[in-house]
C-alpha cells in the first residue's frame, strides 16, 4: 500500500519529527487513519519509532524520504508522471473550445461567402444591365467591410499598442487577468472550479488548531464556529454534533458537577516539539463562487465572439436551406454537413454561461447563509457570558501539553537496543536506586 500523499505532507511541514496528533491536527485526518498511516510511511521510507518513559510515541523520518519511496514503488512514479501529463492535458482541453469557436467563426464565414459570391454570380449571369453587377459587387464586398479587419484583432500581440483607443480602455481596468484568450473562453464557459474544494480539510485543520491551542481540551461553543448543521431541538441542547469531531480526534467527553459537557483529546496533546498558538480563523468561512476570473474585457469579448457565432450560424441556415450545398458541393457541403454541430455548439456557448451565472448568484446566497450563522456562534464564543466563561475554565483543568524530548526517550529504533542501554546505563541505574528506595 502506497503511503498517504497528506501524511508525507504533513511529516514534511512539521520538520520529519511528529507524533500522531502532530500529523492529525495538521492534516486534517482521522487519529486513528493518521497512526496507521505514519506506520504505513515509517515502515516504507526508512522512518525511526521513538517512545518515551510515559510511553509516547514519536516518528521520525529521513529529509529523502520522498526519494525512497519514489525508488521503491512504482506506483507513485507513475502518479507523478501522470501529474505531468494531466496538467498538459488540461491545458490543451481548455484552449480547446476557444479554438473550436474560432474555427467555427472562420468556417461559417467563408461558407457564407461563397454562397454569396454563387448567388451574385448566378444573378448576374441573368442579368442583362450593369446596374445589378454594381448591386451584387457591393453584395459580395459587405461581409468583409462589416466584419472589418479589427475582427481578429486578437492574434495581433501588439494590438493595445497599435490602437490607442483600446489602449485607455486597458489602462482604466482594475483587474488584469493573467489568462490568455483561449483560457478565458473556457473560464467563461465553465468557471475556474470549486473555490472551495478543500473546505473539508480546512475544516478538520482548523477544528486540530482550536484544540490545539486550547491545549487538548475544549466545550462546544469553541468548535461550533467551524461546523455546518448543529441541528435542532435536544440535538442541539445535547451537543450530538460533536459526536464527529469526538470520533475523528478519538476525544471522550467529561462532566462538570454544574453538569456541563466538555471536551478532552489526549493524543492531541502529545507532540513532537513545542507547539505555539497555530493562526486559526474564528470561524470556517467559505469563499464567493465566481462567474469567471477572466477579466472584464476578456468577458466581453466572449459575449461578443459567441453572439457573432450564433448570428452566423443562423444566416448560414437560412442559406443552406435552398440545397445550394448540393449545388456548390466541396467546402460548402462539408459545412452543411457539420452544421448541426456548429448550431448545437453557438446555441451552447451562450446559454451554459447564462444558466451558470445564475447557478452561480443562488450558490452565493446559500453559502452566504452558512457563513453569517458560524459568524454569529464565533460572536457568542466572544461574547462569552458566565456560564460559558465557567464552562471553558472547566475544559482547561484537562489542558496539558506532552512534549515528546530526547531526554525522554527509553527506546528508539535508530540504534540497536543494546548500544541504546548501554548509553543510558547511568539513567537505569538511578532509575533502580530510586524504586529500591521507595520499597525500603
Amino acid at each position: 500500500m502506497a503511503p498517504d500523499p497528506n501524511i508525507m505532507k504533513a511529516v514534511e511541514q512539521l520538520g520529519y519529527r511528529v507524533t500522531v496528533g502532530d500529523v492529525a491536527t495538521k492534516a486534517g485526518l482521522n487519529i486513528n487513519l493518521a497512526e496507521q498511516g505514519l506506520l504505513v510511511l515509517a515502515s516504507d521510507a526508512g522512518g525511526h519509532l521513538q517512545v518515551s518513559e510515559s510511553g509516547e510515541i514519536a516518528y521520525l523520518f529521513p529529509k529523502n524520504f520522498r526519494s525512497i519511496l519514489r525508488n521503491k514503488f512504482l506506483q507513485l512514479r507513475l502518479q507523478e508522471w501522470w501529474a505531468k501529463v494531466w496538467r498538459v492535458l488540461f491545458y490543451l482541453i481548455r484552449i480547446s473550445f476557444g479554438i473550436v469557436l474560432l474555427l467555427s467563426i472562420v468556417l461559417m464565414m467563408i461558407a457564407i461567402t461563397i454562397i454569396i459570391v454563387s448567388i451574385n454570380s448566378s444573378s448576374d449571369n441573368d442579368s442583362r444591365g450593369g446596374s445589378s453587377r454594381n448591386t451584387g459587387g457591393g453584395g459580395i464586398f459587405f461581409l468583409p467591410r462589416f466584419w472589418g479587419p479589427d475582427l481578429f484583432w486578437f492574434f495581433s500581440p501588439d494590438y493595445y499598442e497599435s490602437n490607442p483607443q483600446r489602449q485607455r480602455l486597458s489602462s482604466v481596468s482594475s483587474e488584469r487577468s493573467q489568462m490568455n484568450f483561449l483560457e478565458a473562453i473556457f473560464s467563461f464557459l465553465f468557471g475556474d472550479g470549486n473555490p472551495n474544494a478543500d473546505l473539508e480539510e480546512r475544516r478538520w485543520q482548523d477544528i486540530g488548531g482550536a484544540i490545539r491551542n486550547s491545549r487538548g481540551a475544549v466545550a462546544a461553543e469553541q468548535i461550533a464556529p467551524y461546523l455546518d448543521e448543529l441541528g435542532e431541538g435536544y440535538q442541539r441542547e445535547y451537543e450530538d454534533y460533536m459526536l464527529p469531531v469526538l470520533t475523528k480526534f478519538n476525544g471522550h467527553p467529561e462532566v462538570s458537577p454544574a453538569g456541563e459537557i466538555v471536551y478532552h483529546f489526549p493524543q492531541l496533546q502529545t507532540t513532537a516539539k513545542e507547539q505555539h498558538q497555530q493562526s486559526v480563523q474564528a470561524y470556517l468561512k467559505e469563499k464567493l463562487w465566481r462567474f469567471s476570473q477572466a477579466s472584464s474585457g476578456q468577458i466581453m469579448l466572449a459575449i461578443g465572439l459567441g453572439a457573432l457565432n450564433l448570428i452566423l450560424a443562423l444566416v448560414l441556415g437560412e442559406l443552406l436551406q435552398g440545397g445550394i450545398a448540393a449545388e456548390l458541393g466541396g467546402f460548402v457541403a462539408f459545412v452543411q454537413l457539420i452544421y448541426p454541430v456548429l448550431l448545437v455548439y453557438g446555441i451552447g456557448f451562450l446559454t451554459i454561461p447564462l444558466m451558470r451565472y445564475f447557478w452561480v448568484q443562488w450558490k452565493n446566497r446559500r453559502l452566504e447563509v452558512r457563513n453569517q450563522q458560524r459568524q454569529e456562534r464565533a460572536t457568542v464564543l466572544n461574547r462569552a457570558d458566565t456560564n460559558l466563561k465557567q464552562k471553558i475554565a472547566y475544559a482547561q483543568q484537562f489542558a496539558a501539553q506532552k512534549i515528546i524530548n530526547q531526554e525522554d526517550l527509553v527506546y528508539t529504533s535508530e540504534t540497536d537496543l543494546l548500544d541504546q542501554e548501554l548509553e543510558r546505563k547511568d539513567q537505569i541505574d538511578a532509575e533502580w536506586q530510586r524504586r529500591l528506595e521507595s520499597n525500603s
